[in-house]
């Protein structure tokens, strides 16, 4: 790695958004270290392909839900960068690891709800905090939110109030971190078709073209339609907006 070379870390970085918004990056010049929850072979894979861009990357095992094992995961990180590097910091953290809960009010369990808040707002309060020593002055944070936190559709009621919890603190993260320099924005996408919440907005024929029909651009969205904003929120050309949330949805029940 060169030592000028901005580096980022992408949760969930094995496939869907997350393998989309690793390569974006990389094509921006910047290296990548990715994190996988099951899948190590897709997580190599990925890694492969972003060495191929000439940038270098590397995959480390990560259950955003484990809060206790953040401190040794960030200590790992930071012996690979200073072996690397020669220093342990990092230039940008995206909040990106998440799964799906479609259940209407009546049918979620205790179990469920705390599954969903542990890994989308302690997983990213937690690992924020715990990242926020190795991330350079001047370097931001992005989180993946959702449509689902402007609007509502039955049965995503944990998800989507979560989702509106993690755009709130995005807001305090910009506020708290603005004497590093550091940028905090929210990236909330539309429906994407990817294997997300098993797959419906891809697979589902009836789902894709509900979604279509509510969307101003005709579509249900892309992996590659996310990405590159994500990407873009990593370059010196947005250094300027800070605690903004940037819908990416085609225009989604406008």
């Amino acid at each position: 790695m060169e030592t000028k070379t901005k580096i980022a870390l992408i949760t969930g970085g094995s496939r869907g958004l997350g393998k989309n918004m690793a390569h974006k990056i990389a094509q921006k010049g910047l290296d990548v270290i990715i994190t996988y929850k099951s899948n190590k072979e897709e997580a190599e894979s990925v890694v492969n392909e972003i060495k191929a861009l000439g940038r270098n990357a590397i995959a480390y095992h990560l259950d955003t839900k484990d809060i206790k094992s953040f401190n040794s995961f960030a200590k790992n990180v930071g012996d690979y960068l200073e072996e690397n590097t020669g220093k342990r910091n990092l230039d940008y953290l995206i909040n990106n690891a998440g799964t799906a809960l479609y259940s209407p009010l009546l049918e979620v369990t205790e179990e469920q709800l705390d599954d969903m808040v542990d890994i989308h707002f302690k997983g990213v309060f937690f690992l924020t905090q715990t990242f926020l020593p190795l991330i350079n002055e001047g370097g931001g944070i992005i989180n993946i939110s959702s449509g689902l936190a402007r609007f509502a559709l039955p049965g995503s009621s944990v998800y989507g109030s979560i989702k509106a919890g993690v755009e709130m603190l995005t807001k305090y993260m910009a506020k708290e971190l603005g004497s590093r320099k550091i940028k905090v924005n929210v990236v909330a996408p539309g429906a994407i078709e990817t294997d997300f919440g098993g797959g419906r907005t891809r697979d589902d024929k009836n789902v894709n073209a509900t979604i279509a029909g509510a969307t101003a651009l005709g579509r249900a969205g892309l992996p590659d339609d996310i990405g590159g904003v994500v990407a873009f929120l990593c370059t010196e050309e947005a250094r300027w907006i800070n605690g903004q949330r940037i819908e990416v949805s085609g225009g989604m029940f406008l």
